[in-house]
């Protein structure tokens, strides 16, 4: 997708009701994996004094983005070997895509995923690159 094409869909989000609250599992999941996955300045866990609705309007925008984008790609529908039984194929996804894309030491390839489907994932997710969390002078929660 090209940059004029990203804004678009941008300024199409903003205009949208943006509530956290209202995500898919996947997204929903993704965010949490942010919040307790990272560490703000003071090494504290962001989920010890941090949730979904702290995110800023433009990092909520780029989490849609990139949530849509990497659930469209992935056809996780398709998938139907999952060992996971406290959790949907969606969450773990939204999880597992964070973890990965952040270069943590677990995600898509770590073995709960069928060796196919956790490869094809863990290249999907490392092509969005890596993105950190960092509290803006606003005191909201942006990504870089």
């Amino acid at each position: 997708m090209n940059t004029v094409d990203l804004m678009r869909q941008y300024s199409e989000i903003l205009k949208e009701d943006i509530s956290p609250f209202n995500y898919d599992e996947f997204t929903q999941a993704y965010m949490e994996a942010m919040l307790w996955s990272e560490t703000d300045d003071n090494g504290d866990p962001f989920d010890a004094n941090y949730d979904v609705s702290d995110f800023s309007e433009e990092a909520l925008a780029q989490i849609r983005i990139d949530a849509a984008h990497f659930q469209q790609a992935a056809k996780l529908d398709e998938i139907d070997t999952f060992d996971f039984v406290d959790s949907t194929v969606q969450e773990m996804a939204g999880h597992d895509f964070w973890l990965t894309r952040a270069g943590h030491g677990s995600g898509f390839w770590d073995g709960e995923w069928e060796d196919d489907d956790g490869n094809r994932l863990t290249e999907l997710s490392e092509k969005f690159g890596e993105q950190y969390i960092y509290i803006g002078e606003d005191g909201e929660l942006y990504l870089q």
